[in-house]
């Protein structure tokens, strides 16, 4: 099992629920970068959403990387409490749980570890992802680039999408200080009250979250296998019940004609080349164009039984931490970026 994501920021977590930590190391930050210690504990805050009863969540420790709240260019390691269960499940269930990798867990460790934790790998090590995604964020807007997300779609709920072409710092900030991330709070209600309805029947609900960043300049990542859109998904599978990923008009691409498709360009009086559209979600071979990145990501309703019966809300700041980690580690090879 890996637990490293290795690029120019490498990200290294570890620990177990029976422990009662989880940790993350982040390595390739750069010296000298403030990180301001509030916005770390905002940013985390938003897991604990009382809206889809989200868990209060831990403020990490900050073991090393970090004096005076500036980067000190070593290794940044910080380490949260996690939730143990009351009673220790056995480790070997007579009837696995279809749906919780209770099965392929303990294939994986050949019957040495406790099943029902391993099938909760990915969820133990979400906020110490989140954390990453912290540090990264406040490093890329001080470069005035910006990173959001919100519920696209829940159940047959939609949200308004962002605007893939004239989408503003305020935009991304406006929905990202909500407590139920949507942009039209109308949807939200209607979501809110879906989640609330499913709860009394017993039923689970998944949904999609659209990301966006913007102001990145074009030329950012690289082709074929290192290729910023690579990167980004790869860290977006280490979410908790992620089945799908796409980028700009993604899979309805398929049911277009190429004239649907193709994103006419134009340059502005500053001397930019733009996009009248953004099919191509803001990355094309890899390498940035310009355009704001959007990516949407689907999740699965979680199984029955599971306590909330919908946690898209604090699907959307993984998503968040996972895109400005990818941003971040492609940005250092931008010229002038440090």
């Amino acid at each position: 099992m890996s637990l490293i994501w290795n690029n120019k920021i490498s990200v290294s977590c570890f620990g177990e629920e029976s422990g009662g930590i989880a940790g993350i190391t982040i390595s390739g930050i750069p010296a000298g970068e403030y990180i301001n210690p509030e916005e770390i504990e905002r940013y985390l805050r938003r897991l604990s959403s009382k809206s889809v009863g989200g868990e209060r969540i831990a403020m990490p420790r900050i073991m090393s990387g970090i004096e005076n709240d500036r980067t000190t260019g070593g290794a940044l390691c910080a380490v949260m409490k996690v939730s143990v269960p009351a009673e220790k499940p056995d480790n070997k269930p007579k009837n696995y749980r279809f749906g919780h990798a209770d099965y392929t867990g303990a294939v994986c460790s050949r019957g040495y570890c406790d099943t029902v934790e391993k099938s909760r790998t990915s969820e133990i090590f979400a906020p110490p992802i989140c954390f990453a995604g912290a540090v990264c964020g406040q490093i890329l807007e001080r470069r005035g680039i910006y990173t959001g997300a919100h519920i696209l779609r829940m159940h047959n709920i939609k949200d308004n999408p962002f605007d893939a072409v004239r989408l503003t710092r305020d935009g991304i900030i406006s929905v990202r200080i909500k407590d139920f991330p949507v942009i039209n709070d109308k949807n939200g209600w209607k979501m809110l009250d879906d989640i609330a309805a499913a709860a009394e029947a017993g039923e689970t609900l998944g949904g999609v979250v659209e990301c966006a960043s913007i102001n990145i300049p074009s030329g950012v990542g690289s082709p074929v296998f290192n290729g910023l859109s690579n990167n980004i998904a790869q860290l977006l599978f280490g979410i908790p019940d992620i089945t799908g990923v796409e980028f700009g008009a993604g899979f309805s691409s398929a049911e277009m004609v190429g004239s649907q498709y193709a994103d006419k360009s134009y340059t502005t009086e500053q001397g930019y080349s733009v996009t009248k559209t953004n099919s191509h979600g803001g990355i094309i071979n890899g390498l940035t164009s310009g355009m704001p990145i959007i990516v949407n990501t689907a999740f699965r309703p979680p199984r029955k039984g599971t306590s909330p019966c919908c946690t898209i809300a604090k699907a959307v700041v993984y998503v968040e931490s996972a895109v400005n980690t990818a941003l971040l580690s492609a940005m250092l090879d931008y010229p002038n970026f440090c």
